[in-house]
């Protein structure tokens, strides 16, 4: 699994839009309205690296809207806790 977090800044009047577009690609398991030097957080979850290249080329960097982004690459996940509570979801203790 390749995981990677890509930080846009986008037209003020266009974050939500973009957001609810970005949250409907497939690849993209999260967005985020944050504060600070950017705009939107995307956390992109993938199989392969090609697929990865992909969402961020051909579909992110096509959304009208975006100025700019930054995508970084997820080496290791330290902290499982969001995943084992998703993954828990409807099960009973």
């Amino acid at each position: 699994m390749v995981t990677a977090i890509t930080l846009m800044n986008v037209e003020r009047d266009k974050i939500n839009s973009v957001a609810e577009r970005l949250a409907e690609l497939q690849g993209v398991s999260e967005v985020y309205s944050i504060g600070g030097r950017y705009d939107l957080i995307a956390i992109i979850r993938v199989k392969h690296t090609d697929e990865l290249a992909e969402v961020v080329t051909e579909h992110i960097r096509k959304l009208e809207g975006i100025q700019k982004t930054e995508t970084m690459l997820a080496f290791r996940a330290y902290s499982r806790h969001a995943l084992d509570e998703m993954f828990s979801i409807g099960m009973e203790e």
